[in-house]
């Protein structure tokens, strides 16, 4: 049997369906809305930061690293066939003895070694030097930073200056106011208090090179040690030509004229030769 459907019946199921869809469609346009605004991540462009120039160090320097690892090596080389002379530092550093035994006679071996410790402890002091010159003089610290291997070559061979200058002025004056055995002895000391000098003060070098901003006690450290050296040296000088009260005018004397003034004179000459480099 047909049944008969009147748009007044079907009115209210349509407003029905329009109630219910409408706004379920409206509720998913929004929250794809939201999705998309909340899922876009918010990148922020940094503000441009001019470049820093690259501080140049030995440490970042080919030609300076390789100087230094060169006296490094030569030390290494030698001291299979030249240990025996390290055993002895302390003898030849303190000992005034004037008989002979067989620590007086140096070998071919020993002199190999005694070479490249004298010529590591130049390397060093010139590495060194470089540092302390930044300190004392910062006027020359651009000219250090773009030339850091010429400097240190030249104050590496200003320290082998001044050690054979020394070498020979403590020769002069062991042969004027000493005998033979006396010399040696002085001589001795001296090269002992020198060699042993490089090697002691290669890791206050490494750490230097490491840590610059700690650069004034690391100097510190170095005169410090530099200077005991010398006082190590001094001392046994003092024990071979004190005679009576009268040789302690002369060994003043004797500080003043070859101690004191050589290192005034060697200052000069690091800030002459930071000047012409520069």
């Amino acid at each position: 049997m047909p049944v008969n459907i009147h748009p007044a019946d079907s009115a209210p199921h349509a407003d029905s369906v329009a109630q219910h869809v409408v706004p379920v469609q409206a509720d998913t346009v929004a929250l794809k809305a939201t999705a998309d605004t909340t899922a876009r991540p918010v990148i922020e462009v940094p503000e441009p930061v001019q470049a820093q120039p690259f501080a140049r160090s030995p440490l970042h320097d080919t030609p300076s690293m390789a100087l230094l690892l060169t006296g490094v090596l030569a030390v290494t080389l030698c001291y299979h066939t030249g240990y025996k002379y390290i055993e002895n530092f302390f003898h030849y550093m303190f000992s005034t003895r004037r008989r002979e035994n067989l620590f007086e006679d140096h070998t071919v071996n020993e002199t190999s070694i005694l070479a490249a410790l004298i010529a590591n402890t130049c390397i060093v002091e010139g590495f060194i030097v470089y540092f302390a010159v930044q300190l004392l003089w910062p006027g020359f610290a651009d000219s250090l930073k773009s030339q850091v291997f010429t400097h240190i070559a030249a104050f590496s061979g200003m320290a082998v200056g001044f050690y054979l200058i020394q070498w020979l002025v403590y020769k002069v004056m062991g042969y004027t106011f000493t005998d033979q055995t006396g010399s040696r002895l002085w001589i001795d000391g001296f090269k002992s208090s020198q060699s042993l000098l490089g090697l002691v003060l290669l890791p206050v070098l490494v750490l230097l090179m490491l840590y610059p901003a700690h650069g004034k006690v690391l100097l510190a450290v170095a005169a410090a040690l530099y200077f005991s050296a010398r006082l190590i040296f001094i001392f046994k000088g003092f024990r071979i030509f004190y005679s009576n009260l009268s040789s302690i005018l002369y060994f003043l004397l004797y500080l003043c004229a070859v101690e004191i003034v050589p290192l005034v004179i060697m200052t000069s000459v690091t800030y002459w030769i930071c000047g012409i480099l520069l």
